[in-house]
Protein backbone atom coordinates (compact mmCIF):
# COMPACT_ATOMS: atom_id res chain seq x y z
CA UNK A 1 0.00 0.00 0.00
CA UNK A 2 2.40 2.54 0.93
CA UNK A 3 4.35 1.77 -2.48
CA UNK A 4 1.45 1.95 -4.50
CA UNK A 5 0.13 5.43 -2.90
CA UNK A 6 3.56 7.10 -3.05
CA UNK A 7 4.08 6.25 -6.87
CA UNK A 8 0.27 7.11 -7.78
CA UNK A 9 0.30 10.30 -5.59
CA UNK A 10 3.21 11.27 -7.79
CA UNK A 11 1.74 10.51 -11.47
CA UNK A 12 -0.56 12.59 -12.93
CA UNK A 13 -1.53 11.86 -16.61
CA UNK A 14 -4.46 11.61 -18.51
CA UNK A 15 -4.77 7.69 -19.29
CA UNK A 16 -3.07 6.52 -15.62
CA UNK A 17 -5.90 5.94 -13.21
CA UNK A 18 -6.64 9.00 -10.92
CA UNK A 19 -6.00 8.81 -6.68
CA UNK A 20 -9.41 10.79 -5.93
CA UNK A 21 -8.40 9.55 -1.31
CA UNK A 22 -7.35 7.34 0.82
CA UNK A 23 -9.02 5.92 4.20
CA UNK A 24 -6.42 4.62 7.06
CA UNK A 25 -8.47 4.64 10.18
CA UNK A 26 -7.96 1.89 12.28
CA UNK A 27 -7.35 -1.59 10.34
CA UNK A 28 -9.32 -0.03 7.22
CA UNK A 29 -6.35 1.06 4.77
CA UNK A 30 -8.13 1.60 1.15
CA UNK A 31 -7.23 4.34 -1.73
CA UNK A 32 -9.63 5.51 -3.42
CA UNK A 33 -9.40 5.75 -7.34
CA UNK A 34 -11.63 8.12 -9.71
CA UNK A 35 -15.00 6.05 -11.09
CA UNK A 36 -14.40 4.29 -14.52
CA UNK A 37 -17.62 3.67 -15.68
CA UNK A 38 -16.62 1.02 -18.55
CA UNK A 39 -14.95 -2.36 -17.85
CA UNK A 40 -11.32 -3.67 -17.41
CA UNK A 41 -9.14 -4.07 -20.45
CA UNK A 42 -9.03 -8.21 -19.47
CA UNK A 43 -12.89 -8.84 -20.22
CA UNK A 44 -12.44 -6.95 -23.53
CA UNK A 45 -9.70 -9.36 -24.60
CA UNK A 46 -11.62 -12.10 -23.64
CA UNK A 47 -14.57 -11.20 -25.82
CA UNK A 48 -11.92 -11.26 -28.48
CA UNK A 49 -10.73 -14.55 -28.12
CA UNK A 50 -14.26 -16.31 -27.57
CA UNK A 51 -14.95 -14.32 -31.22
CA UNK A 52 -11.73 -15.59 -32.50
CA UNK A 53 -12.12 -19.05 -30.87
CA UNK A 54 -16.00 -19.27 -32.46
CA UNK A 55 -14.38 -18.53 -35.85
CA UNK A 56 -11.71 -20.97 -35.67
CA UNK A 57 -13.43 -23.94 -34.01
CA UNK A 58 -17.74 -22.92 -33.58
CA UNK A 59 -18.78 -21.21 -36.85
CA UNK A 60 -20.06 -23.56 -39.69
CA UNK A 61 -17.25 -22.00 -41.81
CA UNK A 62 -14.23 -22.25 -40.30
CA UNK A 63 -12.46 -19.10 -40.60
CA UNK A 64 -8.75 -17.24 -40.45
CA UNK A 65 -8.90 -13.39 -40.04
CA UNK A 66 -5.69 -12.73 -41.03
CA UNK A 67 -6.09 -9.20 -40.30
CA UNK A 68 -6.03 -8.80 -36.48
CA UNK A 69 -5.36 -5.40 -35.19
CA UNK A 70 -6.23 -3.02 -32.72
CA UNK A 71 -8.20 -1.26 -35.25
CA UNK A 72 -10.49 -3.83 -36.77
CA UNK A 73 -11.78 -4.56 -33.14
CA UNK A 74 -14.83 -2.18 -32.30
CA UNK A 75 -16.60 -1.36 -29.19
CA UNK A 76 -20.08 -1.19 -29.36
CA UNK A 77 -21.93 1.26 -27.01
CA UNK A 78 -21.74 -1.26 -24.36
CA UNK A 79 -18.04 -2.05 -24.98
CA UNK A 80 -18.43 -5.28 -26.02
CA UNK A 81 -15.98 -6.14 -28.61
CA UNK A 82 -16.69 -6.58 -32.30
CA UNK A 83 -14.29 -8.18 -34.71
CA UNK A 84 -14.53 -6.24 -37.84
CA UNK A 85 -12.95 -6.32 -41.46
CA UNK A 86 -12.65 -9.38 -43.19
CA UNK A 87 -11.35 -8.25 -46.06
CA UNK A 88 -7.90 -10.83 -46.37
CA UNK A 89 -10.04 -13.59 -43.75
CA UNK A 90 -9.70 -17.25 -45.34
CA UNK A 91 -12.29 -20.29 -45.09
CA UNK A 92 -10.78 -23.55 -44.55
CA UNK A 93 -12.20 -26.35 -45.16
CA UNK A 94 -14.14 -28.55 -41.62
CA UNK A 95 -11.32 -30.25 -41.20
CA UNK A 96 -8.37 -28.67 -42.31
CA UNK A 97 -6.30 -27.52 -39.49
CA UNK A 98 -3.12 -25.78 -41.59
CA UNK A 99 -2.27 -24.30 -45.09
CA UNK A 100 0.54 -23.46 -47.12
CA UNK A 101 0.52 -19.57 -48.23
CA UNK A 102 3.16 -17.75 -50.81
CA UNK A 103 2.82 -14.33 -49.36
CA UNK A 104 2.34 -12.38 -46.10
CA UNK A 105 -0.77 -10.68 -45.47
CA UNK A 106 -2.16 -8.09 -43.30
CA UNK A 107 -1.00 -4.93 -41.65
Amino acid sequence: LKNELALVAKLKHKNLVRLVGICLEQQERLLVYEFVPNRSLDLILFGIARGLQYLHEDSQLKVVHRDLKASNILLDADMNPKISDFGLARIFGRDQTQAVTDHVVGT
